[in-house]
């Protein structure tokens, strides 16, 4: 019997070892090095790019927020995953006349708003695109009198 326990030592001990060891250092210590790193050099990205208003969080600017009402710019419906959180300046401005009747926002201030806010990409690579939370924000803090509620 000692020796059956010995043998299953020396068989089965390097392994077990190896596996605690793997799961310390992979599933404990790696993780907590690349968070302290991210919180050191990105802090904002770390923490989910999280936007504000008025002192109080109100969505990230990396994922896509649900905006359903006609006075807000709606995200992509076609996006694959559908946490995309941009817009082409084409959509933005699609959908304009929408929210100018609904909001009585002249669709030139709309389209300033739209042009305020618009990303750019690098060079010649790929379209401008707008972040629709961010637009949003724009349209509340710019338009008090429509966006009443909201503020």
């Amino acid at each position: 019997m000692l020796n059956l326990k010995r043998e299953f030592r020396q068989i089965y001990g390097p392994a077990v070892r190896l596996a605690v060891i793997s799961v310390v250092l992979c599933g404990l210590v790696f993780p907590l090095v690349i968070t302290g790193i991210a919180q050191v050099f990105l802090p904002s990205q770390a923490n989910g790019s999280l936007v504000q208003l008025h002192g109080r969080n109100v969505g990230s600017s990396l994922i896509a927020q649900n905006f359903s009402l006609p006075i807000f710019f709606h995200p992509r419906n076609d996006s694959a995953s559908g946490v995309d959180p941009d817009i082409t300046v084409q959509d933005a401005r699609s959908q304009i006349p929408r929210i100018s009747s609904a909001t009585s926002i002249s669709s030139d201030m709309l389209k300033q708003i739209v042009n305020q806010n618009e990303e750019g990409t690098f060079w010649i690579f790929g379209n401008p695109y707008v972040n629709v939370l961010r637009i949003n924000l724009a349209l509340i803090q710019t338009n008090s009198s429509a966006y009443r509620a909201f503020q």
